[in-house]
């Protein structure tokens, strides 16, 4: 337990130094469009290629997959239900601000510091079929609910979702390990490396882009969405856990993921919705500091 707690301390803290640090002027605005590049396009995929030539992939991980999309179709539909006689612009609203899972900026470092191989495998998997619904499907079904004149075409979702380094890593690495085809020593010992240091940049790119900016009269609507987020996550959480027949791992992986924070990319979409990206960018920033919470808390219980 108090191993737990003192890396969980020393990854709030690692965020609490970049946030420190921009606030100084250390690190500009610019900066975390850069670490973000960095994290996304290298360490990211590098870690995920590390972690997956460590394991013997089982293709009952796959199914990871599909409850990764299913997730976000439960919390779609919930943003949708519960504002059922509001605006259609309030509806794709919370369909885009309550949904989605922030996994490889932020999950991914709690699963790769404290889970073994096998988790970060269903955790990549797992944000596999999120990044279905994050990169296009959620903006177009929130679209169609507000009216939006343009409607993204399944080939522009393709080929966005492709378009994502990680994503290509998950999908040519699951491959490789299901056809038990092993990459060379030399590019796994440059993937150890480089995947190593994905936290720590992950972590402080969160630091640096962390920003709350809020209009009291929109607090009422940012803690319902933030309290009905958790509640499902909560619920998800528990019932991965004790109901799902997959092995301790994968359920403690299941339980943590969907304890994470909303999609990063969020505010983007409600930007292009005409949304109001001010209370979007409340949602995301509030939800990584629940989530740090929430996952704390998850892995002094599970480990």
């Amino acid at each position: 337990m108090t191993a737990v707690l003192m890396r969980a301390v020393a990854f709030v803290a690692i965020i609490i130094m970049g946030y420190l640090l921009k606030r100084a002027g250390f690190f500009q605005a610019k900066d975390f469009q850069l670490i973000s590049r960095v994290v996304i396009k290298i360490t990211l995929p590098a870690a995920i290629v590390s972690n997956f030539s460590k394991i013997t992939m089982e293709r009952s991980l796959l199914a990871m997959c599909v409850i990764g999309i299913l997730c976000n179709f439960v919390t779609i539909g919930i943003g949708y239900i519960t504002n059922i006689s509001r605006s259609g612009d309030s509806k794709a609203f919370a369909m885009l601000n309550m949904s989605g899972y922030n996994v490889g900026n932020f999950t991914m470092p709690f699963v790769q510091s404290f889970l073994s191989p096998v988790g970060f495998a269903a955790t990549s998997l797992f944000d596999a079929g999120n990044s279905v619904m994050c990169t296009g499907m959620t903006y177009s079904l929130a679209s169609m609910v507000a009216g939006g004149e343009e409607k993204p075409t399944v080939i522009k979702m393709v080929k966005k979702l492709f378009s994502s380094i990680p994503f290509d890593a998950y999908v040519i690495m699951t491959v490789l390990s299901i056809i038990k085809i092993r990459l060379p020593g030399i590019l796994i010992s440059f993937a150890d490396t480089a995947g190593a240091a994905n936290a720590f940049l992950a972590l402080l790119m969160l630091g640096i882009g962390f920003e709350i900016r809020m209009d009291k009269e929109k607090i009422k609507k940012i803690i319902q969405i933030l309290i009905m987020r958790y509640a499902i996550a909560i619920v998800m959480a528990v019932g991965f856990y004790y109901l799902s027949p997959f092995s301790l791992e994968v359920r403690q992986t299941l339980a943590i993921v969907t304890l994470g924070p909303v999609a990063s990319v969020a505010p983007a979409f409600t930007a292009e919705l005409k949304g109001d990206i001010e209370m979007a960018s409340a949602i995301n920033s509030l939800s990584i500091v629940t989530s740090i919470v929430a996952i704390t808390a998850a892995l002094l219980l599970l480990l």
